[in-house]
C-alpha cells in the first residue's frame, strides 16, 4: 500500500478529461482574474496575473494537454501551485471536489509517451480513473 493512497486530491475537469494534482502542490485555487497579456510568449502561456501583489504567470491546462482554447465559464478556476520556487497559474474548466484514491496504478505505457509522460499515476476510486498530473512533467516542459 503506497502513502499516495493516503494523500488528498484536488480533482479538476479540463474538457472531457478530468485530472488530479496532489492537495500539497496547489497553493490556492482562484476565480479567473483578467490576464495581462505577454507578447511573444508560448501559445500555453496565457500572460500573467497580479496575486495580491505578487506577478503569476497563468498558463492553460487545456493547452498543455494538448486541447484548443475555450471561451471561460463561470466554473473557470486558476489553481495556483508551487514550482521550481514559484507560483504558476493553471487555468482549468472546473474544480470538481477534494478527494483520495482507494488505488494508484502506474501510468500505462499504451500511448505516445509524451501523453502518459503527464501522470504520476492513475488514481481508482470504485469504477472511476482519474490521472494524477506531474507538474514537473507539465510546466517544465
Amino acid at each position: 500500500m503506497s502513502s499516495l493512497q493516503q494523500e488528498q486530491y484536488i480533482e479538476l475537469s479540463v474538457g472531457a478529461e478530468t485530472c488530479a494534482i496532489r492537495i500539497e502542490e496547489i497553493h490556492e485555487i482562484i476565480k479567473m482574474l483578467s490576464i495581462t497579456d505577454i507578447p511573444y510568449s508560448r501559445p500555453e502561456v496565457k500572460g500573467v496575473v497580479n496575486l495580491r501583489g505578487k506577478v503569476v504567470c497563468v498558463v492553460s491546462l487545456r493547452n498543455l494537454l494538448g486541447m484548443p482554447d475555450e471561451p471561460d465559464t463561470r466554473s473557470t478556476r486558476i489553481i495556483v501551485v508551487r514550482y521550481q520556487e514559484e507560483y504558476v497559474g493553471l487555468i482549468v474548466d472546473r474544480v470538481n471536489k477534494v478527494t483520495t484514491y482507494n488505488e494508484i496504478h502506474p501510468p500505462t505505457s499504451g500511448h505516445a509517451r509524451s501523453r502518459e509522460a503527464v501522470f504520476l499515476g492513475v488514481g481508482q476510486r470504485e469504477d472511476q480513473l482519474v490521472g494524477i498530473l506531474k507538474l514537473e512533467e507539465i510546466l517544465g516542459g
